[in-house]
């Protein structure tokens, strides 16, 4: 009766140290031997909200990506209209004097070295023109190559099966060599000082802005999907850790109103034991 008596009272301690370990801990189990069921699938929810977070830095990361490239082409597109227009002014060849020519051709120039500086932008060192080149810059300065990889998408993964290409092709937008943008405001600045009519090259300009348009309208879509992407993770990391709270957190109200119910029966258990059972020395001698 003895061995009963302190068996049923160690059952009774095990509860309320379980009880105080809950509300010390705010978990639900400790172990996964105390409750295998809730522990294999939190383990799940855990996997699925590691799974979450990386797609939300991967999110953030292309983020940082387009809207430099957003940034960078809505100042190129400002630039080469500035460019235009001073190139439709010097086409106008009979008005103008040696001076005036010669301070449109500069300006020119200086746009160019602007566009150079913007098709070289960079993020963490990486260039957002130049595909996956390590190379540092996607054209080069005094040749105008593009010294990226053409086709080479730099791509995130933002979903379980979804990906978005965060950079954009600068041989595209800018286009290349003899043939880029750089390239045509050197010449038209050229000609200008060699007093020749520039008129005919507005359409070489044209066809770069609209190049430039239309790598903006494609890194604008991508931003979109991005930030639709951002909000449906948002959602999902909410709904999971309603589930892992559901599944491995424990009421806090609930736990204590039991833990002291578990204290209240554990004291009178003691009591009732001390005076049922008589096991000092003189009763045993007796």
């Amino acid at each position: 009766m003895t061995q009963q008596t302190l068996r049923t009272l160690q059952t009774n301690l095990a509860a309320r140290d379980r009880l105080q370990n809950q509300a010390a801990s705010q978990r639900a189990f400790g172990a996964p031997s105390e409750d295998p069921t809730a522990a294999a699938t939190t383990l799940g929810v855990h996997g699925d909200q590691s799974r979450t977070a990386q797609h939300a830095r991967n999110i953030s990361d292309g983020m940082a990506w387009v809207t430099t490239v957003d940034t960078a082409l809505s100042s190129s597109i400002t630039l080469l209209n500035r460019a235009r227009d001073l190139t439709a002014q010097g086409a106008n060849s009979g008005a103008l004097s040696t001076t005036a020519r010669e301070s449109i051709a500069s300006e020119l120039d200086s746009i160019g070295g602007e566009l150079l500086s913007q098709a070289n932008t960079t993020v963490l060192g990486r260039s957002v023109f130049a595909g996956t080149s390590d190379a540092g810059r996607a054209f080069d300065a005094a040749t105008f190559a593009y010294t990226g990889t053409p086709g080479a998408g730099v791509s995130r993964r933002i979903g379980d099966h979804e990906t978005v290409r965060v950079d954009a092709d600068g041989s595209q937008a800018f286009g290349e060599g003899a043939g880029s943008v750089f390239a045509v405001l050197h010449d038209i600045a050229a000609e200008l000082r060699a007093g020749g009519n520039i008129g005919a090259r507005l359409g070489d300009i044209d066809a770069r802005l609209k190049s430039m348009v239309t790598a903006q309208g494609s890194t604008g879509a991508r931003q979109a999907q991005l930030e639709r992407a951002s909000a449906q993770n948002l959602s999902v990391s909410t709904d999971l850790e309603a589930r892992r709270a559901g599944v491995e957190d424990v009421d806090s109200y609930q736990v204590l109103v039991k833990l002291q119910s578990a204290e209240l029966v554990y004291q009178s258990a003691l009591h009732v034991t001390a005076k049922s059972l008589q096991t000092n020395l003189l009763e045993f001698l007796r």
